[in-house]
């Protein structure tokens, strides 16, 4: 399996014979619109794919250069490659992920760009039949759809997964340690349900015991009966305490021992 990496992408062999080429040469490189970061190739005079730039220097394609429909191929492959990496990316680099959450991530956005594509294909079913009851000619969105028919699906998802996480974007443990702070510090929250809440996000056991070291209900639950004290009688803050997953016993006796000598 290729590596489509984005700045260090094995190099395609780019050296054709002339007279035994089957026709495809570079004729066009423009710099994309929507993304200054990707270019657009043309080939013999059409839109044929686009890429990173990092991938074009990698790949040292240039205007003029022949090559095979096997490469032609594999640049379209490690173009979509580019983009589905620079999104996952992006993603990541909002917050702190684990891989699980970037793998669900990447299931969701395959399912909804299957979805489009289903879509697109529906919709000029419906503009075909349009033309055919008028009596017109079908021909050019016949080709279109063929097109899309035709489409490859990848699955980049492991090698994605294994991209950002060789490179320290997604690190499980990292993302513990942001998610037990922020949880502590947004609303208390008991360690078991910190643990079972980190295992549900594919966190190892091992990974999970490490960042809850140190971590103390007592401390914690007293915390928050001095923060919302004010707000609720022994009752509701005892059922409020609980429903964060500190044990009854351990809640009770801090909040009705609280303020005493």
């Amino acid at each position: 399996m290729k590596i489509y990496n984005l700045a260090d992408t094995d190099i395609l062999d780019s050296n054709i014979d002339d007279a035994n080429h089957e026709g495809f040469r570079i004729t066009d490189i423009k710099q994309a619109i929507k993304n200054e970061n990707r270019v657009n190739i043309f080939v013999n005079d059409k839109y044929a794919f686009s890429l990173d730039i990092a991938q074009v220097v990698d790949f040292k394609l240039k205007v003029g250069l022949l090559i095979t429909e096997e490469q032609l191929a594999e640049y379209k492959k490690a173009g979509e490659f580019g983009k589905a990496y620079q999104r996952a990316l992006e993603w990541v680099l909002m917050r702190p992920r684990s891989e699980r959450e970037l793998r669900d991530y990447l299931k969701r956005r395959t399912f909804k760009d299957e979805a489009n594509l289903k879509k697109k294909e529906w919709e000029i079913e419906r503009e075909i039949a349009d033309l055919v009851a008028k009596g017109e000619d079908p021909s050019r969105l016949q080709k279109r759809k063929a097109h899309y028919a035709k489409k490859p699906r990848y699955d980049f998802a492991d090698l994605i997964v294994e991209r950002l996480v060789q490179r320290g974007y997604v690190d499980d443990e990292k993302f513990a340690k942001y998610y037990v702070e922020n949880r502590f510090v947004k609303k208390g929250i008991s360690r078991k349900r910190l643990k079972l809440e980190l295992m549900n996000k594919g966190v190892s056991d091992e990974i999970i015991e490490k960042v809850l070291n140190g971590r103390n209900d007592e401390e914690e639950i007293l915390k928050m009966i001095a923060k919302k004290r004010n707000k609720y009688d022994d009752e509701k803050l005892i059922n409020y305490l609980v429903r964060q997953g500190f044990s009854y016993q351990q809640v009770q006796s801090l909040v009705l021992d609280y303020g005493k000598d």
